[in-house]
């Protein structure tokens, strides 16, 4: 890859670090990782803070690095928080990402952005790129708003659409995986439901997507998930069996029993065929992804 300036917005997050760590690996690239937060959880690495909701801040950031590449990992993710926090959610979701196609536009500089299986309905599953949305909820409303800023903005873009993103990075907030291995280790009974399906990805598939992007500078629509489509509770079984965990500490139930504020697509999931032969896309298996995650959680 020739040497590349990168900006990360949403540096600090689960998704941000792991794209900063692996575009700092190679020392031919200039990255400059941003977010929300004063202070930068990696320590070494080139950190600016920037408040994305505010035109003149994206504007100050951008104009002053002048990025070849521009990664998005910010998002309002909290789903059912969405529901009453819509204004918020509205300007990390869709009003920030105005403000960065901007900027890309201006600089000529390609936007890579990140989506969810959200915006659709959970109704067919197993959604190709060309199936038409239809989200249930706010939060998905916003991404599917998202998408469609970048459309219109003129800027050189890219949407990787996502789905029950896993992965170990120290010093963020618990995935999936590492909430429920500490869970039941600490003899905690959970609740996992049975009728939401999905293909799990894993944090650096996501991240190996990014770096085909950027490296092969493809522009469009991609999906981005996991090699298996399973339910929540075949996931959860999965990593008990690969933890040796207590599988009684389980108590399978349908979404409806949980009364979230936000309704959930329950038949999701997404088709990676476009992204595995446009982009060389190679998501890892559950085994493989389970067996990094086992050594870093032990390893804690």
């Amino acid at each position: 890859m020739n040497k590349l300036r990168i900006l990360v917005f949403g540096a600090a997050g689960m998704l941000g670090q792991r794209t900063v760590e692996f575009f700092v690996k190679n020392s031919a690239n200039l990255v400059l990782a941003s977010g929300m937060e004063k202070d930068y959880p990696i320590f070494g690495i080139d950190y600016q803070k920037c408040d994305i909701t505010k035109r003149d801040e994206v504007k100050r950031i951008t104009s002053d690095f002048l990025p070849d590449i521009i990664v998005n990992c910010a998002a309002f993710t909290n789903v059912d928080l969405c529901e009453t926090e819509r204004e918020m959610a509205w300007r990390v979701n869709v009003s920030a990402v105005e403000y960065i196609s901007e900027a890309a536009r201006t600089l000529d500089a390609h936007f890579i952005h990140i989506s969810t299986d959200y915006v659709f309905d959970g109704v067919k599953g197993q959604y190709i790129e060309s199936d038409i949305p239809k989200p249930l909820g706010y939060y998905g409303r916003t991404k599917l708003a998202s998408e469609n800023v970048l459309r219109i903005s003129g800027s050189i873009n890219t949407i990787l659409r996502t789905n029950v993103l896993y992965g170990f990075v120290p010093g963020s907030r618990p995935d999936f995986v590492r909430w429920l291995v500490k869970s039941l280790r600490e003899g905690t009974p959970v609740r996992i439901v049975t009728d939401q399906i999905n293909n799990p990805n894993y944090i650096d598939d996501l991240v190996q997507a990014i770096s085909k992007v950027a490296e092969f500078r493809k522009t469009g629509l991609y999906h981005i998930g996991g090699k298996e489509f399973l339910s929540r509770y075949d996931f959860t079984m999965r990593i008990i069996d690969f933890f040796g965990l207590d599988k009684s500490l389980v108590t399978p139930l349908l979404t409806e029993d949980l009364k979230q504020p936000a309704k959930r697509p329950l038949n999701s999931g997404l088709i990676t065929l476009k992204a595995e032969s446009e982009l060389g896309y190679k998501p890892h298996t559950i085994e493989e992804t389970l067996a990094t995650i086992k050594k870093l959680i032990d390893n804690e």
